[in-house]
């Protein structure tokens, strides 16, 4: 029993909801007269809610002049008692804590979802050193240690498997409820857990490197404190101290009734303005974590909600980021497309080139199997490999490596592979013996759901852009393709800055999408910067407000409606909470409401306009905008 005691008062939120029964029966004993006792009950809650109240008012004023809410609340609190009035005391006090406990655990509840993130970090792994497994604290595992995960691990370092076949969740970081088979060379990121099969891996990124705990360090600094609007509503209360001060000094000159003037103390509180500001921007950071969005700062949603025009780098944002095999062509009869294919990912299947992996990866995928081992391989660093196959010579490379082994690329075939060229394709051409039989173009593809979200943007009336460092041809073609009509190609970083700087100088507020180191300039610079948590690189997600944990921008469109209808929900409350407060003093300064009530109506208020922002936390635009 003591230990419960002990874990109660010792939780924060445990305590005050201890706290607030007990203030809560106190008040409804005081209410109903029930009992005998030396002192009104209400007194109860006038301690454990009002002296908090009335210290931190204190504080505020002697430390840093700070006149905000609780500075009126302390004096209507004051007043009360001193006219006695002890159950308004206690009322305007239990309420006013049950207010600010609704904001705790509203923001608990948007925060809920990332910082979990924080207790999915393993506290041990095994590593193997000097051919001996031992178990070492997670934070001692250096990069270049070999560590053994077993089925149902968490990954404790991100890394790459060195030898056995897999499958891993990485819901936690993708949201993906589906397992991903890895095998030798694949990566594995820190936080996601192994379903089944034992494998040895490399640490690449450890500690504060590691993929979850950048994501831990993300969730750290979303606060929501930071938002202008925050700042404004403070300000607002401020005067609305001042305002209330004078009302109620006036009111009780004119009429000589102190009464007045203490309700209206109690109901000009400008505590909905205050609390429910910071509470509708934590829940919807909190809603953006639900589709694997990470937001850095409050504010950035608000200034999301300004944007008029987004641009995008192209390679990792709007495409894959990573070679994929595009087209294949056979210029032979004797050999189909499928053989072709089958021809070159024989050839490059113990090639180490990102193009050879490639079109293995490719035809593993299409076919599900692997092809048969070459008789014979070699490699030519810058050119591509040749391999032996059933007695015959397969060249799988460029146009340099068929000319230093004297084959003649024929210009049908030429010309075909110009055109692909030129739209962003690299070739690899196959030849058997001396005679070139066709060629594989690969490409950074573009993203499913590109084309739907450029759509879906303009509709929104924000006017796309892309931003690249290729070349004309190869960005014309990806944008035609997704629908961007405003294009700006072979771009600098510091292109990609003075483009977005001129854009806004003309009124335009930018919200820029990329992954790359290149990127981070014209992140920084953007009104809003988005980056890529998946493939972007560690210095982009440093520079950006807005993370995309998913390697896909298909939630943009979500985003920017949600920062839009934050601000929508934070001036109804506004709107809403001053004109009750006006409402509730005009009818004070008339003496139709009394201590008690004007408690009533005016913290009622603040639970609503909470409320109304809690719904955040739930709120989907309508997929057919």
């Amino acid at each position: 029993m003591i230990n419960q005691i002990k874990d109660v008062l010792l939780d924060e939120i445990k305590r005050d909801v201890f706290l607030l029964i007990l203030s809560g029966s106190a008040l409804l004993i005081s209410l109903l007269d029930m009992g005998r006792f030396p002192l009104d009950m209400a007194w109860v809650a006038i301690v454990l809610c009002g002296i908090p109240i009335i210290k931190e008012a204190i504080t505020g004023l002697v430390t840093q002049f700070d006149i905000k809410a609780d500075v009126l609340v302390s004096l209507a609190l004051i007043s009360a008692v001193i006219i006695g009035e002890i159950f308004a005391a206690g009322e305007v006090a239990f309420i006013m804590q049950l207010g600010a406990l609704l904001e705790t655990l509203t923001v608990a509840r948007a925060r809920a979802g990332i910082e979990k993130l924080v207790n999915l970090t393993p506290q041990t792994a095994r590593v193997l050193r000097n051919g001996e497994e031992i178990m070492v604290e997670a934070d001692q595992i250096i990069a270049g240690d070999i560590l053994r995960v077993s089925p149902g691990e968490t990954i404790a370092v991100d890394g790459i498997i060195l030898n056995g076949q897999t499958s891993i969740d990485e819901s936690v970081m993708t949201g993906e409820s589906l397992p991903v088979d890895k095998g030798a060379g694949d990566e594995v990121k820190s936080g996601t857990i192994n379903q089944f099969g034992a494998f040895d891996m490399q640490a690449t990124k450890v500690g504060a490197d590691s993929s979850l705990q950048r994501m831990i360090e993300l969730v750290k600094s979303a606060d929501a404190g930071k938002a202008k609007i925050v700042g404004l509503a403070d300000r607002w209360a401020t005067w609305i101290v001042v305002i209330a001060l004078t009302a109620a000094l006036s009111t009780w000159f004119v009429t000589g009734q102190i009464i007045r003037s203490v309700t209206i103390l109690v109901v000009f509180c400008p505590c909905a303005l205050v609390l429910a500001t910071p509470t509708a921007i934590m829940a919807a950071i909190g809603n953006a974590t639900k589709y694997g969005i990470l937001v850095r700062e409050g504010d950035a949603l608000e200034r999301l909600s300004q944007v008029k025009k987004i641009t995008f780098d192209k390679t990792g944002t709007l495409t894959h980021g990573k070679p994929q095999v595009a087209e294949i062509k056979s210029f032979m009869n004797d050999y189909s497309t499928d053989e072709l294919f089958a021809i070159a990912a024989s050839a490059e299947l113990r090639s180490e080139h990102p193009l050879g992996k490639a079109i293995v990866s490719g035809y593993k995928e299409r076919y599900g199997f692997l092809p048969d081992e070459p008789d014979q391989f070699q490699m030519h660093i810058g050119r591509g490999v040749v391999a032996y196959s059933d007695h015959k010579r397969i060249l799988a490379g460029n146009a340099e490596l068929l000319r230093e082994n004297g084959i003649i690329l024929p210009d049908e075939i030429r010309t075909a592979a110009l055109s692909l060229t030129q739209k962003g394709s690299t070739i690899i051409y196959l030849a058997i013996e001396f005679n070139v039989i066709g060629f594989i173009a690969l490409a950074d593809t573009v993203r499913s759901s590109a084309s739907a979200i450029v759509s879906r943007l303009n509709h929104m009336e924000v006017k796309t852009v892309l931003l690249t460092g290729d070349h004309k041809e190869a960005a014309s073609a990806i944008a035609h393709q997704v629908g961007i009509n405003e294009i700006n190609s072979d771009c600098l970083p510091e292109d990609k800055l003075t483009i977005i700087a001129e854009y806004q100088s003309q009124s335009e507020p930018v919200c820029m999408v990329g992954d790359g180191i290149n990127d981070a300039p014209a992140l920084k610079v953007a009104h809003v910067g988005i980056a890529m948590g998946g493939i972007g690189s560690d210095i982009a997600i440093e520079a950006a407000d807005i993370t995309f944990v998913r390697d896909d921008i298909q939630y943009l469109p979500h985003l920017l409606a949600l920062a839009k209808r934050m601000m929508t929900t934070i001036k109804i409350n506004i709107i809403f909470s001053m004109a009750l407060n006006f409402l509730a003093i005009i009818l004070a300064m008339k003496g139709l409401l009394n201590p008690v009530w004007g408690a009533l109506v005016h913290n009622a208020g603040s639970v609503l306009v909470i409320i109304n922002s809690s719904l955040l936390l739930k709120w989907k635009k309508n997929p057919e905008f």
